[in-house]
């Protein structure tokens, strides 16, 4: 697998081989030995998937306490996903990067803890798979709010879209009032 560093410091995109020919193809979609190696030490404890339909956006989700590490990858259609630095001691702190992830390309990206996560759907349905490095635990979930004019993040959403958002992300805070990791 190839990692290359994204421009926040710690988050990783990861591109597996992908052997294909005329019957379809093959990757290894992870190995602990390779990762920890190349990526991170860390014990993955559960597998999610969230199934979306176009325009919906997921984020810009953290826990507070039970921070978890995240590996994202799309296993059918196309997302913008977006990684926001919530650590109030780090340099980067409010910082974004966004990339796509699709199952075309089929890259995964790597969110250490301590970052908030969101998701835009780009295709009619997509899927997300991802593994984390704690459980979710509802009392420390914290929602940053996805259109913060300070962050001015680049959602790739056409002019005249209003993405679909739950209840809880649209009241998400600003980045200003975010309960913020150490």
């Amino acid at each position: 697998m190839k990692c290359t560093p994204l421009a926040v410091p710690d988050v990783i995109l990861i591109e597996p081989k992908v052997f294909g020919d005329a019957r379809g193809f093959f990757l290894a979609t992870w190995n602990d030995e390779d990762f920890r190696q190349a990526v991170a030490n860390v014990t993955f404890v559960q597998d999610n998937i969230s199934r979306s339909r176009q325009w919906t956006l997921r984020g810009l989700h953290f826990q507070a306490e039970h921070t978890q590490g995240k590996l994202v990858r799309c296993a059918h259609g196309r997302v913008w996903d977006v990684v926001v630095d919530v650590r109030r001691s780090s340099p980067s702190f409010g910082r974004w990067v966004g990339t796509e992830l699709s199952d075309e390309n089929q890259h995964q990206l790597w969110i250490p803890a301590g970052f908030a996560h969101g998701f835009v759907v780009l295709s009619a349905m997509a899927d997300l798979h991802y593994k984390v490095t704690d459980r979710y635990h509802p009392s420390s979930e914290r929602s940053l709010r996805w259109d913060d004019p300070s962050m001015a993040i680049a959602w790739p959403i056409p002019e005249g879209i209003t993405p679909l958002l739950s209840a809880k992300d649209e009241v998400g805070a600003l980045l200003k009032d975010l309960e913020a990791l150490p």
